[in-house]
């Protein structure tokens, strides 16, 4: 995997200088734009780019479906349609975005995209993977019982299991925690899986996508909030003991931070996963910046640039993991808080040692 990165990287960034040659014919006063590069790997696309060699590109176009406001008319065709600036059934793109356009010839925005992105064909891919890795593993058990011991995908995804229940769910939730199991589960692997298929030359980078994790911190906020109980309200409504005036000041900020976790959970996975992709493209770009000032120095730093971006690489493996444990960890921590008063008088006033240990 990190020798076609290596390929394709390359690939990739002699495509962006061929792309800055065509707009510059003239000469090489606007060079190669590093940042308008790297933002344009990142970013969402309507067409899945793999490759450019020469004048071929490797591309596969995307469903364009929309619906017009002004015309009540809903529209489906290949996106390939609207390259090059083309104008199709009132339609045009421009930097990824589409138009609408009337017969006049000026635009407006009074549409509705539901075009289907590279993001969306990816992660569709991750939740057809994700059912069927844990639906055959689930089957497995169901022909096998426990009593056979694991084998094959089952015993790669079983180790995985355990984790999240031994080390994630019961330490943080008690006795409640194969309520939770599911939805923690779910989380764990549908953000692995899309953190790794990001990572493959050519992947869409969805986690990434800060509407991606938008929605799933607010599906978190809404399980932490249906966890709730009258003490965790009790107590952000009316901190006991403390003063009055310090009250004033404390339940606003109590109340905010009610949002702020499933906000943090939001910004925490979106920036780590964006980060490593502009790392390694800019390790990439670093042989074309230098290639600008000499063509000796260009490829004299190709190995160096190569092996730093193989380094972050294999640490963007770790971090897919990671990045996946720690969304998953922390909304179990905060499913824990929300029932935390709860839990405590069902036993007396004594917390549970997993639990306590866990918050």
């Amino acid at each position: 995997m990190v020798a076609v990165f290596s390929v394709v990287a390359l690939l990739f960034s002699q495509a962006a200088i061929a792309s800055a040659d065509a707009e510059n014919p003239e000469g090489h006063e606007a060079g190669f734009n590093p940042g308008a590069e790297i933002l344009h790997h990142i970013a969402d696309s309507h067409e899945w780019h793999f490759f450019t060699a020469g004048d071929f590109h490797a591309t596969i176009p995307l469903p364009i479906i929309v619906y017009n406001k002004e015309t009540g008319k809903l529209s489906l065709f290949s996106s390939s349609r609207l390259s090059h600036g083309a104008v199709y059934e009132g339609y045009k793109m421009d930097h990824d975005h589409i138009h609408a356009v009337r017969e006049d010839g000026s635009v407006h925005e009074n549409l509705i995209d539901l075009s289907m992105t590279k993001n969306v064909v990816q992660m569709l891919l991750a939740l057809a993977v994700l059912v069927l890795i844990l639906t055959s593993v689930a089957k497995k058990y169901k022909v096998n019982g426990a009593k056979k011991a694991p084998s094959g995908l089952q015993n790669a995804v079983e180790p995985v299991i355990t984790f999240v229940r031994d080390d994630v769910a019961k330490p943080n939730l008690g006795h409640r925690y194969q309520k939770y199991m599911p939805y923690l589960l779910t989380v764990f692997f549908f953000i692995l899986i899309n953190n790794i298929f990001g990572l493959i030359p050519g992947g869409a980078n969805v986690t990434g996508n800060i509407a991606f994790t938008m929605v799933l911190a607010l599906i978190s906020m809404i399980v932490i909030l249906f966890s709730t109980n009258g003490h965790f309200w009790g107590h952000i409504f009316w901190p006991p003991g403390v003063p009055f005036l310090v009250k004033l000041i404390l339940i606003p900020v109590e109340l905010l931070g009610v949002f702020i976790k499933p906000a943090a959970l939001m910004i925490r996975l979106f920036a780590n996963m964006t980060a490593g992709h502009i790392v390694i493209l800019s390790f990439v770009s670093l042989i074309f910046i230098f290639g600008q000032m000499s063509t000796i120095a260009g490829w004299g730093f190709s190995p160096v640039s190569i092996a730093f971006s193989v380094f972050i690489y294999l640490i963007e493996v770790l971090v897919a993991f990671i990045q996946a444990f720690i969304f998953t960890n922390l909304t179990a921590v905060f499913i824990g808080q929300a029932f935390e008063g709860g839990h405590t008088e069902e036993h007396g006033g004594h917390h549970d040692d997993g639990f306590v240990a866990g918050v």
